[in-house]
């Protein structure tokens, strides 16, 4: 069950000295039983083409801001998109889960703004100064709200479960195998809130626990969460998996001291279900 952690590969210069093409990458990966927990970490994907606005989609010499230009159809991507964090787990037999920010992206909405972004106007009045950026809420999600609960491969069989994850086994004190928190984008809301992407991993001899959270507060108007859990038991063939959405607008928490809107880890669970979906992630053996 050790842990190996590589040396990140040389910097290499685009054009016109804009900085690294390949930025370094911290790697570490985890052995537990048959399982491989590993996650790649990086600095923030840049925000100017290094090869001059030449890229070709699908050529390799594509720079990585491009390969998500290309990717997606959003008018323009969120402050900090940590394009190379990556948090992978896959078993033995083939099958794997996967965290990052490209698919999680390709869930915003690139439409004209409906229900789940309405709050756009109560956000301008009650921001008299947020006037001044209103030529930046163009007709997508500009909350870049996402319901993106991790990609998995063929090797999994995803379907409805009545089973739950046990919350007070996680309860329990176990010794920690391995842990890493992963953030795979980040965005201010033109200083008026914040919508954060994150994951989180953690390996107990009795298993391993994963949150993927997205989080969204548009100050004094909205807060919403989308929390995704997995839950792995030693010795079994499935991962249960719970996502869980929450929504209130800020209105209807006068009774919540605005200090903890400022922390997902305090207001979450304080926030009222909207809906919620359990699934059971099955192995498939090869035959």
């Amino acid at each position: 069950m050790a842990s190996t952690a590589a040396q990140a590969p040389p910097q290499a210069l685009g054009a016109d000295d804009l900085g690294p093409v390949r930025l370094p990458v911290d790697k570490e990966t985890h052995q537990f039983d048959d399982w491989t927990i590993g996650y790649t970490k990086s600095h923030i994907l840049k925000s100017i083409c290094v090869n001059g606005e030449t890229c070709v989609a699908g050529d390799p010499g594509c720079c990585e801001l491009c390969v998500y230009n290309f990717a997606l159809v959003l008018p323009h991507l969120p402050d900090m998109v940590f394009h190379r964090n990556v948090l992978r787990i896959a078993h033995s037999s083939g099958a794997q889960l996967e965290f990052n920010p490209l698919d999680a992206l390709k869930l915003v909405r690139n439409e004209k703004l409906d229900l789940k972004v309405a709050c756009s106007d109560e956000w301008r009045e009650s921001r008299p100064e947020a006037s001044q950026t209103a030529d930046k809420v163009k007709p997508f999600d500009w909350t870049f709200s996402t319901e993106y609960s991790g990609t998995v491969n063929e090797r999994f069989r995803v379907e409805p479960t009545d089973q739950r994850i046990d919350v007070f086994k996680l309860m329990r004190k176990e010794e920690i195998l391995f842990y890493h928190n992963l953030t795979l984008f980040e965005d201010e809301l033109h200083d008026h809130g914040i919508s954060l992407l994150s994951v989180k991993v953690r390996v107990m001899p009795s298993g391993f626990y994963v949150l993927l959270r997205f989080f969204l507060r548009v100050d004094n108007v909205l807060l919403r969460s989308n929390d995704t859990r997995f839950h792995y038991e030693k010795g079994n063939d499935y991962i249960l998996k719970e996502f869980t959405h929450r929504e209130a607008k800020v209105e209807q928490l006068k009774h919540i001291p605005p200090a903890l809107f400022t922390n997902p880890d305090h207001i979450v669970d304080k926030l009222p279900v909207v809906r919620k979906v359990n699934e059971k992630l099955t192995i498939v053996q090869p035959e």
